[in-house]
């Protein structure tokens, strides 16, 4: 009897300790901040050829700060701009519907020249996600729009908020990579995981670059 009653007590003592590093063990895989250093990005997400239907999709070019976005303040934001400007002059040549939009802290006057409104193309004042607050989605859906392409700065805040924002709203969102710079590298990475594999923005989402695009 003795034997048993040693034996159950040293089997409770393993129990306690064997649960006791199991809760330690979940303690330390719900803290990110223990395990940042180690932790490997996953394989990056599939870029497609898109074909953009030229009637039912408009353009969005987000918050192009003329105050910043240059080669000393924001070099990833300089370097994007041709790219950006290609997109332009490619929808407005097939007469697109282009929107563009600035922050609270901006004029109009202040988007970059090479990428700003021309005549008849609205410009919007709006927070991260441009369809809060806004009469984008009336603006869209009045002229028959079914999909965005989303281009701007920075890339974790217009324009992952704003694919949100869209997907949200049942449009589609075609967002070309080169033409969404973050303040680095990293934050471009983060978002353009975050449209890849984020609930209800994922299944309304391609990612494509601004050379993969043909339009119809």
């Amino acid at each position: 009897m003795i034997f048993v009653r040693r034996t159950l007590a040293a089997c409770a003592a393993v129990s306690f300790i064997a649960c006791g590093a199991t809760a330690s063990i979940g303690a330390e895989a719900q803290d990110v901040m223990k395990t940042w250093d180690s932790i490997k990005a996953d394989p990056p997400p599939p870029i497609k050829t898109v074909a953009i239907d030229t009637k039912t999709t408009a353009l969005i070019s987000m918050d192009f700060n003329s105050k910043t976005c240059t080669a000393e303040k924001r070099k990833r934001c300089d370097a994007a701009l041709p790219a950006v400007k290609k997109v332009l002059d490619e929808a407005r040549a097939k007469k697109m519907m282009v929107v563009h939009t600035y922050i609270a802290s901006m004029k109009e006057s202040d988007i970059v020249k090479s990428v700003a409104p021309k005549e008849g193309e609205p410009a919007l004042v709006g927070s991260a996600n441009k369809f809060y607050g806004t009469d984008l989605e009336k603006q869209l859906k009045d002229k028959g729009i079914k999909t965005v392409i989303l281009m701007g700065t920075a890339a974790n805040g217009a324009v992952l908020f704003s694919a949100f924002g869209a997907a949200e709203r049942h449009f589609k969102v075609i967002v070309p990579i080169d033409t969404m710079p973050g303040d680095t590298a990293y934050a471009e990475q983060i978002s353009i995981w975050e449209m890849a594999n984020g609930p209800t923005v994922r299944n309304a989402t391609t990612l494509t670059r601004s050379d993969m695009l043909s339009w119809k």
